[in-house]
């Protein structure tokens, strides 16, 4: 037998240890585990050379799909109805403000001082202009923060990817044909989004419905993230968006006993069944494992050969934290509280669909292609590292507490001191 077999055997097991270790590590000194997770994959890969995306072949885009999806999906168990009423304004000032002023700011920058044509300028806006779901919503439910603003960043994650998706794609027609149909893009935005939440909420109440004789046979606790496998798959296929499901899936999976209309009933022939507290626990051990390895897989993927693009990548990435400490102060719900403010600002770190996109300009044939892509590799691990570090050194400085306090309530007076674990983690 290869020993590159049993080895690798090892190093699987390795991780799932670390990273359980890494964990309890965070919730004692507030380090972040996707940090010790992402600089794991950079000694692997980029430094040693031990091991390539491309080793991985077709496996390493499903991989990180399938996390995508878990980790929205669980995520979504977390969130109620009634806060989702409460916040969707908050939930689409943030959105809009954030990604907004990303396309904007960014795209001012490439353009003046990069030289890029205001086409690809847009698109690395647009690329940089979302949130990392897989690192917001897993950091911020071991966080205690307000109900509100938990739920307002895991949306704002998903929503920002589909909002970067459908303009950068709109930036690649432009560019191929030289016009874009303004109505039709956002009519095929709007139509999307509704009708993959739709897939989600109908599927989550048949799902409801049927997972009691699921329950029935023996080792069927996989089958429901199957299932939302199904239904991701189907949405794309259908030209919907397939992370907006999966959300959607969950969040009406975790509220199913306040679907009382008749009509609900009928679909799910009576009162709704929730998940159990073993589901509970798998599906987050699940998630907790994809996420783990995800991370290492996004540190072997950041490329070091260009160095003129891990200096504008640092440029952009002081830009965006710069600017989203305004738009926390501004657009942060009116449940949060200083802390809450202080998390909003720091979560902007760039993931798998910033990766994702990055490739798109390249593939497309558009000449700043290559740039963009290595550009957006670097404010990916540069945006992961400061997320991590600005939590790490808000839980334990009092200067930069005290920054926060004075650019997010100037006028006040009253100095509130409170125990880390009483009031940063759970």
């Amino acid at each position: 037998m290869s020993s590159a077999i049993p080895l690798s055997l090892v190093f699987l097991g390795l991780m799932v240890f670390l990273a359980h270790l890494f964990a309890a590590f965070y919730r004692k000194q507030m380090v972040p585990d996707v940090l010790m997770l992402l600089i794991i994959g950079l000694i692997i890969g980029p430094i040693l050379r031990l091991v390539a995306p491309e080793d991985l072949g077709a496996f390493g885009p499903v991989f990180t799909t399938i996390t995508l999806v878990v980790i929205l999906f669980v995520g979504g168990t977390d969130l109620s109805v009634a806060t989702l009423r409460s916040s969707w304004k908050s939930t689409m000032t943030l959105t809009l403000t954030g990604f907004i002023s990303s396309v904007i700011i960014l795209g001012l920058i490439s353009h003046i001082f990069l030289g890029f044509s205001v086409t690809s300028a847009i698109m690395i806006g647009a690329t940089l202009g979302g949130t990392s779901s897989a690192m917001v919503i897993p950091m911020v439910q071991q966080m205690k923060l307000g109900e509100e603003t938990k739920t307002v960043l895991a949306l704002e994650a998903a929503l920002t990817d589909v909002l970067s998706f459908v303009l950068v794609l709109a930036c690649v027609q432009v560019y191929t044909q030289g016009e874009i149909h303004l109505g039709l893009t956002i009519g095929s935005v709007i139509s999307s989004f509704t009708f993959a939440a739709l897939m989600g909420v109908v599927g989550a109440m048949i799902w409801s419905r049927y997972i009691r004789y699921v329950r029935r046979i023996k080792d069927s606790i996989f089958t429901t993230p199957a299932f939302v496998f199904i239904l991701y798959g189907a949405a794309e296929l259908l030209g919907f968006n397939g992370a907006i499901t999966a959300l959607a899936f969950g969040i009406t999976m975790a509220n199913i006993d306040t679907f009382k209309a008749l009509i609900f009933r009928k679909i799910m022939g009576g009162e709704g069944n929730k998940f159990n507290d073993t589901e509970l626990v798998f599906l987050r051990e699940v998630s907790f494992l994809l996420k783990t390895f995800f991370f290492v897989y996004i540190g072997m993927s950041i490329l070091f050969e260009d160095v003129k693009a891990l200096i504008i990548g640092l440029i952009f990435t002081a830009v965006i934290y710069s600017v989203r400490l305004f738009i926390a102060k501004y657009t942060s719900p009116k449940t949060a509280n200083l802390f809450d403010k202080s998390v909003i600002s720091m979560m902007t770190p760039k993931g798998l669909a910033a990766a994702v996109l990055a490739s798109i300009p390249e593939m497309a044939g558009i000449p700043e292609g290559t740039q963009i892509k290595n550009i957006t590799y670097a404010v990916v691990l540069f945006s992961i590292v400061v997320t991590s570090i600005l939590i790490i050194i808000n839980d334990k400085s009092n200067k930069l507490q005290g920054f926060y306090k004075l650019f997010f309530h100037p006028k006040s007076k009253h100095h509130h001191k409170k125990s880390t674990h009483e009031n940063h983690t759970t």
